[in-house]
């Protein structure tokens, strides 16, 4: 009886875990179905193309396996810009709301292993990069990188500046708040920057809603008789424009800004000499997803304050992303030496012929309708390169002309995606146009804008 009752519990337990395996096999089969994977969906589209280029048999290609909803979910990303199954130009979104800096791809793709870090599991562990420096979590390979290339180029002081790093500028514009605001005010530091500003600003600023500062608005429409910090961004972004501060009053601390000062972008006239500067590789050399930003700060005492903000935050900045950085900045500093001799020319040389190009290309554009405008630039001449230009933005600050009222609406219809007036304080008959994309999304860009007629 004992062995008949055990046997039995067996057989519960078998036929219980089987059906438990069944349940698992047919949810875990309809999850597949069901998951949504960029990877597959991509490499779908890359064979359906590829199937209908290579069949000269007239076979019948099998497209069900590539779903209308995956061709219209690629087609508003950047990447799919030239993946459209059916060849036309016309029903592609594209996607230039983001300054994501994908043109240096190909620059990049040319260095090889020149720019290759290779790092073991065993390095990098401590939190502690340097514990005598401000910023104990610097890595002193990243300080003499950028020391270095602001020499080169010439476009900041760094001599009795503490450098901090951060992930990105955007953690570096946080700790300089954080900084700044004095902890026992009676009410939040005013933050303001002259119209039209970075759209982020006023997201960061306000996002933590911290009893620290506040977002006050455009710095042309300031006039409170109170403690603030303004932000000069210059080369501005969106629009281009060198800036300088704009509020006069006697309560203010400026933080600078400095992410577009590259002579790839505008004329480089004399260093940069401010209290506070901010810079990042995403704009400077195009890598963006490494993360990497600093700070050149006079007072030692905020230096150690926006320390303790990044510690408080995120407890130090990856030590891979600014070994990786400090290697790319290296290269630029080694191309700017050795251009006409190791190498035919410079990084700097390589991104102003480009983004000058770019721009030439997108005012023959705008010059062929009178639906749009751009704004004009005075030359001046660069100390770095010795060159004669007006500035070359990271971004265009385009104009709707006439009866168009909302720009970022208009051109949506048009499936151009941009960032509209309204997110950087200024009218909605503007809108800011990405100029680093790849060469494919650019291109369709230079041929739509001439097309579009209002309907």
């Amino acid at each position: 009886m004992v062995d008949f009752v055990f046997f039995l519990k067996n057989v519960l337990v078998v036929s219980l875990a089987m059906n438990l395996c069944l349940i698992w096999r047919l949810s875990h089969h309809n999850e597949e179905n069901i998951a949504f994977s960029w990877g597959n969906l991509q490499q779908k589209l890359n064979n359906f193309n590829t199937a209908g280029k290579n069949n000269t048999r007239g076979e019948e290609v099998d497209v069900a396996q590539v779903s209308k909803r995956t061709i219209e979910v690629l087609k508003t990303t950047s990447s799919a810009a030239t993946n459209d199954p059916d060849g036309g130009e016309s029903n592609l979104v594209i996607n230039l709301d983001h300054g994501d800096p994908t043109m240096y791809e190909n620059y990049w793709k040319q260095k090889g292993e020149e720019t290759t870090v290779v790092t073991s599991s065993w390095q990098h562990i401590s939190y502690f990069s340097d514990v005598k420096n401000v910023c104990w979590f610097l890595e002193p390979g990243l300080v003499r990188a950028v020391t270095r290339l602001h020499k080169v180029v010439g476009n900041a002081v760094t001599e009795g500046r503490h450098i901090v790093v951060g992930t990105g500028s955007s953690q570096l514009y946080q700790a300089a708040l954080y900084a700044l605001s004095p902890p026992d005010s009676l009410g939040p530091m005013n933050v303001v920057s002259a119209a039209p500003f970075y759209s982020s600003y006023p997201l960061m600023t306000d996002y933590l809603k911290s009893g620290l500062h506040k977002w006050a608005g455009d710095a042309y429409e300031f006039n409170k008789n109170e403690p603030y910090i303004e932000l000069v961004t210059s080369p501005n972004n969106p629009d281009g424009v060198t800036r300088q501060d704009v509020v006069k009053g006697n309560n203010g601390i400026l933080v600078y800004d400095l992410a577009y000062y590259w002579p790839q972008y505008t004329p480089i006239i004399l260093p940069a000499d401010y209290d506070i500067m901010l810079f990042t590789v995403s704009k400077s050399t195009g890598h963006a997803g490494t993360r990497i930003g600093w700070a050149l700060v006079k007072d030692r005492e905020i230096a150690k304050k926006m320390t303790t903000f990044i510690e408080i935050n995120t407890i130090g900045v990856s030590k891979d992303s600014q070994i990786r950085a400090a290697k790319i900045l290296q290269t630029v500093s080694d191309s700017c030496e050795n251009a006409n001799q190791k190498e035919p020319e410079s990084f700097f040389d390589y991104s102003y012929k480009f983004m000058d190009e770019r721009w030439k290309k997108i005012r023959e554009a705008v010059n062929k309708t009178e639906l749009f405008s751009l704004p004009d630039f005075s030359h001046e001449t660069c100390s770095f390169s010795g060159r004669t230009f007006g500035q070359l933005p990271a971004f265009a600050w385009l104009k709707c002309e006439g009866e168009v009222d909302d720009c970022e609406s208009f051109l949506r219809r048009h499936k151009i995606y941009t960032r509209g007036g309204k997110h950087f304080g200024a009218s909605k008959k503007y809108v800011r146009i990405s100029m680093l994309s790849r060469d494919s999304e650019f291109e369709i860009l230079i041929k739509r804008l001439p097309a579009i007629i209002i309907s």
